[in-house]
């Protein structure tokens, strides 16, 4: 089973062909795992995939399995790109003389289908910083459809006394996520509340997630008691022991992660000094499924403490702060001595502590104004930037330090509010 590959331009994208699961279920590599269920009305399909050449892919290889025709494509959750191509299968129906499938998704997702087409330039934008492409390169690329019906808990799809299956709502990465439940197979199609990696939660684009719902949710897909699990990247969960280890002990670090935070509040610590004092536990945390490939936890600290603080950062001087341009000149003028600054950066980088050296540099970086030595911080920036890379696993902080690196670089960061 391909997992997520490591190249920037393609990381959704699981590769191509198709894997059987079981008797009738099959996994079809696109953008993420694509699931496929038989039924006796025909075909189940989690997903469409990205369009393109990537989904036209995805239907020809279900077609070197099955004949049958697609009878349901369901959204397994509402982000963009997983169905983008919606439409190349609607149209592989029609060729075939099928009769249009049902498109389903749960009854959160048209709301969020509005909110991205009003915030599309937005969307594009980080989806061009986080995945690394040129500015403009995304615009008008997400196309979003809207499914033709929703359902609230759950959807039985087929004959209750013959094959069927079964969507289950299962708010995890987003509130209108679904996992599909095979019950003759005991197969569970976890959606994106299961991938091989930390749980998304906390993603620096995205806003909060919350954390503990998506503990409920893996506790309840536990409550199945599946024998396999199939993730929406990366390799199955196989068997029922290990599923319930996987399910339950994430969930488990998940509330505890809450239970901290909280903690560490109430002892009126600010955001950044619960991030300098929390200590994840290895018994939960070192986890192979737990690695912060993707996620991170400390982004999970974040997330809980923002679901009970406000914006504010505890600094006065931000509550009603002045025009950044009235700022970057004030600081121009106080900062009589900017290769002092430079140098002691530099010191910090030679020693090779790229984050504090990143946190001097800003102080000339940040400035809005025409001065060499601020073009000197900018550059210095970048190349620490990509320094800083290297001492994070997480797949969206490397790309978003080599993202915003590029931007400093070519003078652009402007576009995408980059400092």
């Amino acid at each position: 089973m391909n997992t997520k590959p490591s190249t920037s331009d393609a990381f959704l994208i699981t590769g191509e062909g198709v894997d059987a699961v079981a008797p009738g279920l099959w996994i079809v590599r696109g953008q993420g795992n694509t699931f496929v269920a038989e039924i006796d009305a025909g075909l189940v399909v989690i997903d469409s995939g990205p369009g393109g050449k990537v989904t036209r892919g995805m239907i020809d290889s279900l077609r070197t399995v099955s004949d049958r025709p697609v009878h349901a494509i369901c959204f397994s959750h509402g982000h963009i790109g997983y169905n983008s191509g919606l439409p190349l299968w609607l149209e592989h129906a029609r060729q075939r003389g099928d009769a249009p499938p049902r498109v389903i998704a749960h009854a959160n997702l048209p709301r969020r289908a509005a909110r991205y087409r009003e915030t599309m330039a937005l969307q594009e934008r980080m989806a061009e910083l986080q995945f690394r492409r040129e500015p403009g390169t995304m615009t008008g690329k997400f196309p979003v459809h809207d499914p033709a019906e929703v359902f609230d808990t759950a959807l039985v799809l087929g004959d209750l006394n013959g094959r069927h299956v079964v969507l289950i709502w299962s708010p995890s990465e987003t509130d209108d996520a679904v996992a599909l439940w095979c019950p003759a197979e005991r197969v569970l199609y976890g959606g994106p509340a299961v991938i091989d990696s930390i749980p998304n939660l906390g993603t620096p684009f995205r806003t909060q997630r919350d954390t503990v719902r998506w503990a409920g949710t893996l506790e309840r897909l536990a409550h199945l008691r599946p024998q396999r699990v199939v993730r929406e990247f990366g390799p199955c969960i196989e068997g029922e022991q290990e599923v319930q280890r996987v399910l339950l002990d994430t969930a488990r670090a998940l509330r505890w992660v809450r239970d901290e935070v909280v903690r560490l509040m109430n002892q009126g610590l600010g955001e950044r000094e619960i991030l300098e004092a929390v200590r994840f536990p290895a018994d939960l945390f070192a986890q192979p499924w737990m690695q912060p490939t993707y996620g991170d936890p400390h982004w999970i600290v974040r997330d809980v403490y923002r679901s009970e603080n406000g914006w504010w950062d505890r600094n006065p001087t931000q509550l009603h702060p002045a025009a950044p341009s009235a700022v970057s000149a004030a600081l121009a003028r106080a900062l009589t001595d900017k290769p002092a600054v430079l140098a002691e950066a530099r010191r910090l980088a030679d020693r090779s502590e790229w984050q504090l050296a990143l946190h001097v540099v800003d102080l000339l970086a940040l400035l809005d104004v025409d001065d060499p030595d601020v073009h000197t911080a900018r550059q210095l920036k970048a190349h620490w930037l990509r320094r800083r890379a290297s001492d994070v696993r997480s797949y969206v902080s490397k790309s978003l330090y080599h993202g915003c690196a590029d931007l400093l670089e070519k003078g652009q960061q402007a576009r995408f509010g980059i400092h």
